[in-house]
């Protein structure tokens, strides 16, 4: 299987690269090295790795991406909610009508399977505090970022679910964890990041609600939705995580304090978040056998180490976040 990865040059997109490669895939990356190419060095001289530069929202490079290729790992988007609210022109024309016709052109070309990089924050403030929210849980996105992956899901599952191509829609918890393009905007690198530098972390909010899943974890449930029975992901969509690993704010930094030492905690108490889930991934284990290999302890000690190693020597600089 020839596998099409869009945004391979990203936080998640360059591990799966990697773990395909390591798998016996034949891979071709496309990006567009909106932060450049770094991550993909090493992997350029892998003769089973090609790379094409362009941008999904760019018909004639779409076309040059797709020539022969059976599967698309589909990560490319301007991602996360800030990103989206800057940069919402850019993000409608990516996440949104650039999906669309790269799936349009998928169809055309023959491609047999169509996995597609969604979010579980489309479920955005669960009602039930006490509860756990599922795949058939009531969607409801409070950013741009979310009602694009919202509005593309029902598009693949709905829309064109008697398509010839075969589509999954994977809900991503809130990822962590090191990758060859590391960033220290996300949650436990950003609070591992500012006690290690700074000794000192604000927790807005401290009893919010998020699932965390390790960057690997979530390129690994990629893999097996490709090597999965097409009637078990055929227009399906499986939250990738697991129930153990929802963590509030204050659990998140107090795993960090386990691991950096002399941290000063200050929380600033905050009743309102429009984001606020705690997510059930019973579906997935018991589905396809999904089960996670690191968590949250796992990521803040990877990036402690690297951070404490003194090979980032600015960990605040722009090349490390998403705007």
């Amino acid at each position: 299987m020839k596998v099409l990865v869009t945004g391979a040059a990203g936080y998640i997109g360059s591990v799966l690269v990697r773990q395909l490669l390591n798998k016996g895939y034949e891979v071709r990356g496309f990006d567009s090295l909106k932060f450049g190419g770094d991550s993909l060095y090493d992997v350029m001289l892998n003769p089973n790795f090609e790379f094409v530069q362009g941008d999904v929202r760019k018909a004639n490079d779409v076309q040059k991406a797709l020539e022969g290729i059976d599967a698309i790992a589909h990560l490319a988007a301007i991602v996360g909610d800030p990103a989206c609210k800057k940069y919402s022109e850019e993000a409608n024309e990516t996440n949104w009508t650039g999906s669309v016709a790269l799936f349009e052109a998928a169809e055309k070309a023959g491609v047999k399977r169509f996995v597609f990089a969604s979010t579980c924050s489309n479920y955005g403030k669960m009602p039930d505090a006490d509860s756990f929210v599922t795949e058939t849980s009531e969607l409801r996105p409070v950013s741009l970022y979310a009602e694009l992956k919202v509005k593309f899901e029902k598009y693949l599952l709905e829309e064109r679910k008697n398509s010839k191509v075969c589509c999954t829609a994977l809900r991503f918890s809130t990822v962590y964890g090191f990758s060859p393009r590391i960033r220290f905007d996300l949650t436990v690198n950003e609070f591992t990041r500012n006690a290690t530098i700074h000794g000192e972390q604000e927790i807005w909010g401290a009893q919010f609600w998020r699932p965390y899943c390790h960057v690997d974890d979530l390129a690994r449930a990629v893999i097996l939705v490709l090597e999965s029975e097409d009637e078990k992901v055929r227009a399906n969509v499986f939250n990738v995580g697991t129930t153990e690993e929802n963590y509030n704010k204050g659990m998140i930094i107090e795993e960090v304090c386990k691991v950096v030492p002399d941290v000063k905690v200050n929380y600033v108490e905050m009743n309102e978040d429009p984001r606020d889930y705690r997510v059930n991934f019973d579906k997935i284990k018991n589905e396809l056998g999904y089960t996670i290999t690191k968590k949250v302890p796992d990521g803040v000690r990877e990036i402690y180490k690297l951070l404490k190693s003194g090979i980032v020597t600015d960990s605040f600089a722009q090349k490390f976040r998403n705007i």
